[in-house]
């Protein structure tokens, strides 16, 4: 592969990261200083941590796929390390998942206080996103072992 093409996924997975970073350092500290309505603000709270708990392995996910970017520039793509860098991606996938999943009694809450059904639509898609990455994730992860164990043999083949 070009290297010109992993330049180009390694500034977008930074870009990705960049806006993320933002919004955990002045937006939600601004939210919770300036609720739109302080009625709402204990129930906030717990969503607002729970946000600024994924935070984590979101940065978490993104290093490793900035790492596994590195592996593909140095013609390690078919090494135990890929693997490795592919496991921590889907683990932090499905812990993002399992936070948001807490999340969603609060979001109900508020959804039902403020009446607002379409909130707790838009509050699955966090969970259903990262749930797609895990799943992908695992499944090239899978694929990878295979590759390795196919080049493995085919190396001990004289």
């Amino acid at each position: 592969m070009e290297r010109g093409s992993t330049l180009f996924l390694k500034i977008a997975v930074i870009l990705i990261g960049v806006p993320v970073l933002a919004l955990g350092i002045f937006g939600l500290y601004w939210f919770v200083n300036h609720p739109a309505n302080p009625d709402y603000a204990p129930i906030l709270y717990p969503i607002l941590i729970g946000i600024y708990v994924t935070i984590i392995p979101f940065f978490t996910a993104l290093y490793q796929a900035f790492k596994l970017l590195s592996y593909i520039d140095k013609n390690q793509a078919f090494s135990n390390l890929s693997v490795k860098a592919l496991k921590n991606i889907k683990f932090c996938a499905v812990s993002i998942t399992g936070l948001y999943v807490l999340m969603m009694p609060f979001v109900f809450l508020v959804a039902e206080m403020d009446d607002a059904p379409g909130l707790i639509l838009i509050s699955l898609i966090p969970p259903f996103a990262s749930l797609v990455i895990a799943i992908f994730a695992a499944v090239l992860q899978r694929l990878l072992q295979e590759a390795i164990h196919i080049k493995s043999e085919n190396d001990l083949t004289v």
